[in-house]
């Protein structure tokens, strides 16, 4: 397990990291990724929609561009904080602090759960992904965007150290143990130099 996948350590790396979260962020997860991975789902009318591991509130603000029914969760306050300032606590999102591997939600309530850049500090993603497929209402699609496990293996030592990276094999048996059927991953990547991240989206089967 990665430093950053201690709860307590990624929540103090967070609380120093929200201060220049949006200005580091646009380096590997830019606009025209997320535009990208918003443009492989499918809202419908009236979607209600859950970001876990909002943090600042970067994906949250393009999912508001497709949905008027948001809600945000994220373990730190301090990268909340940021994203009150965007939207107010309870205006345009409903936030809430919490964890991913224990939503506090009921089964089968969004239409759309989404979350980018949080998997990566889960100390059990299966338990995670298993809760984003719980609350997720038959018919309806989860979004996860992690880090791509690097090629480099000195660059692998590393991101092992750090946190968890995956490549689409990982991504397969995570996905398949946390009980998906259908999905399928894309990768992409802000520039040639950038880290690459990897998206899987996945659709929950109608009863």
């Amino acid at each position: 397990m990665g430093i950053l996948e201690d709860k307590s350590n990624a929540r103090l790396f967070y609380k120093y990291l929200s201060k220049v979260y949006d200005r580091v962020n646009r380096f590997t997860w830019t606009e025209e990724m997320r535009a990208e991975a918003l443009s492989w789902l499918e809202f419908g009318d009236d979607p209600k929609v859950l970001d876990v591991g909002c943090g600042t509130g970067f994906a949250t603000e393009g999912l508001l561009e497709h949905a008027d029914d948001v809600h945000g969760l994220d373990q730190s306050v301090h990268q909340m904080e940021k994203a009150f300032e965007k939207f107010g606590k309870h205006d345009r999102v409903n936030f809430y602090r919490g964890d991913a591997e224990r939503l506090p939600f009921r089964d089968d309530t969004f239409d759309v759960v989404w979350s980018s850049g949080s998997i990566e500090y889960w100390p059990n993603p299966v338990e995670g992904l298993r809760e984003l497929r719980r609350v997720a209402k038959p018919g309806g699609q989860v979004l996860v965007v992690g880090p791509d496990y690097p090629h480099n293996p000195v660059l692998q030592r590393v991101a092992d150290a750090i946190m968890l990276f995956y490549d689409e094999d990982g991504a397969d048996r995570m996905f398949e143990a946390a009980g998906y059927e259908e999905f399928e991953h894309h990768i992409q990547r802000a520039s040639p130099q950038s880290p690459r991240a990897i998206t899987t989206v996945a659709r929950i089967p109608e009863e």
